[in-house]
């Protein structure tokens, strides 16, 4: 069954300034000043074989342009403008007010030494390129359209270009919105479909261009038929905590269900929320996530490089049940010893 990825973005995950260094999702500098971005809320909702991934920024200020570099599972289809109000129901239904008040892995290395265009469009205030290429050559790009790399760039461009060669381009200009009348707080959701075999949330794009100890925070709701499976694990210590796990309740669904593109919200589901609550030196991840609750990906986590032993539910399957026959057999030759 075809599976897509619908991204909605406002500002997309990673920002990188077009006229100075960058620090992603904290904070960056812009020619004009500074551009603060509040925390970051993604929500990834998957059912029958499509996932639907809806992320946005607050731009909370600043002037002049900047833009960003979000790597993609796969090459998308459709790019258009998001809902207005899904994630804030979101975050309503996870922290509901108190007291009166009732989200295929491996790229092939040949002509990634090149950027193929795959889509252009405008939305609102946004400029949005779709890329295919190698890491070095998706920076030569960015850097020859005014995008100015932070040091840190190469590394995480290959990280991502090693697993997907897909990236999508956002220059924001916060100068036209501000003349189109978006206020301070707004965001332009944007929706990317895009064929992909199970979720992936890119969550190590976002200490980009930060120092090790800058914070980086941000909260990932998943929506699925089921209980996902989720890597890497959510101990805390690690900065992911799952801070909320349950059935999504029919109110929530049917509110989410009319906001604008979100028709597919189907009438049962499993809602979880983790949070990143972390520093940039201990982001090394990546969420994966498999929608059966079986075993997520640990390349597609960035746990493990493309290409290594990435065990299958098959594989592990087979693991325990040989294990099983081999506890199997040393018991029945310790009753024999001791029938001896």
């Amino acid at each position: 069954m075809s599976r897509s990825i619908v991204f909605a973005l406002g500002l997309v995950l990673s920002m990188l300034t077009l006229a100075a260094p960058v620090a992603a999702c904290g904070g960056l500098i812009g020619p004009n000043g500074a551009v603060n971005l509040l925390r970051t809320t993604t929500f990834v909702g998957y059912h029958d074989g499509v996932e639907h991934y809806v992320t946005a920024f607050q731009f909370a200020g600043g002037g002049g342009k900047f833009g960003s570099l979000t790597p993609l599972p796969g090459v998308p289809s459709n790019v258009e403008r998001g809902g207005a109000w899904t994630l804030q129901r979101l975050v309503r239904e996870t922290q509901p007010i108190k007291a009166l008040a009732p989200a295929a892995f491996g790229a092939e290395r040949n002509a990634l030494d090149r950027v193929e265009i795959l889509l252009e469009t405008t939305i609102d205030a946004l400029d949005i390129t779709v890329l295919k290429g190698g890491g070095a050559a998706v920076g030569e790009w960015a850097t020859a359209h005014g995008f100015r790399l932070p040091a840190d760039a190469p590394e995480v461009l290959d990280f991502y270009a090693n697993r997907s060669p897909i990236f999508l381009a956002a220059a924001f200009d916060a100068d036209a919105a501000a003349a189109r009348g978006q206020r301070i707080g707004d965001g332009t959701p944007v929706h990317i479909t895009i064929p992909t075999s199970n979720p992936w949330v890119p969550l190590r794009i976002l200490a980009l261009g930060k120092q090790g100890n800058d914070p980086v925070q941000a909260d990932v709701y998943l929506l699925t038929d089921r209980k996902p499976a989720i890597l890497p694990l959510a101990r805390g210590a690690n900065g992911l905590t799952l801070a909320y796990d349950q059935s999504a309740s029919k109110p929530l669904l049917d509110d989410l269900r009319s906001d604008a593109g979100m028709g597919w919200v189907p009438a049962n589901g499993w809602l979880s929320q983790l949070r990143i609550d972390t520093n940039a030196s201990t982001l090394s991840y990546d969420l994966a996530i498999d929608v059966q609750g079986h075993s997520p990906s640990r390349v597609a986590a960035g746990l493990e490089t493309p290409g290594s032993s990435d065990p299958t539910p098959i594989a592990l399957t087979m693991l325990a049940a040989a294990m099983a026959a081999l506890i199997l057999v040393a018991l029945r030759e310790q009753r024999r010893t001791v029938s001896a």
